[in-house]
């Protein structure tokens, strides 16, 4: 009896420390996302202030679309993933100078915002609505890398 309650706490130990490591790798994660960058701030900070600037650019269309499209995610994380996603269209719409968030910007976006393992139900959602890919093509062979160096160059070199 004494041997089984040995290895039951020893078990117990094993869990608890996983479950934490497991625990403490998320936590540290959102750390690292609070942290200033060059700019004096944060990645989080960046998503609240495209969030705040855009809040009223939305039409219920696009809100509609935004949230079939982040219908997938499970519902824990469904407003962090929201609100990346969000603020990343954001920043796109605002970017190209317009004064809604349109469909363009809303896919553009979320191209950019979600990594490529997301693309396929972008594509399969689209085609259910009759929506052609062929304009985002490029972006779906972008890297998040790429996306970033020269974002503003190639918006002014397309209203030109």
């Amino acid at each position: 009896m004494s041997i089984m309650v040995d290895y039951l706490i020893i078990l117990w130990g094993i869990l608890l420390i996983t479950l934490m490591a497991i625990g403490g790798f998320f936590m540290f994660r959102k750390f690292l996302k609070r942290l200033p960058k060059e700019d004096g701030n944060s990645a989080l900070d960046w998503e609240e202030h495209y969030m705040e600037l855009t809040r009223n650019m939305w039409e219920p269309e696009e809100k509609q679309l935004l949230e079939e499209l982040v219908s997938p995610v499970p519902e824990l994380f469904r407003d962090v993933a929201r609100q990346k996603i969000a603020s990343k269209i954001g920043e796109v719409a605002l970017n190209k100078n317009q004064r809604n968030i349109t469909r363009d910007a809303l896919i553009e976006g979320y191209i950019i915002a979600t990594p490529k393992r997301d693309h396929k139900f972008l594509r399969k959602t689209l085609r259910k609505k009759k929506i052609d890919v062929t304009p985002y093509e490029s972006l779906f062979h972008l890297s998040p890398e790429t996306y970033r160096q020269g974002f503003r160059e190639r918006y002014s070199k397309k209203k030109s």
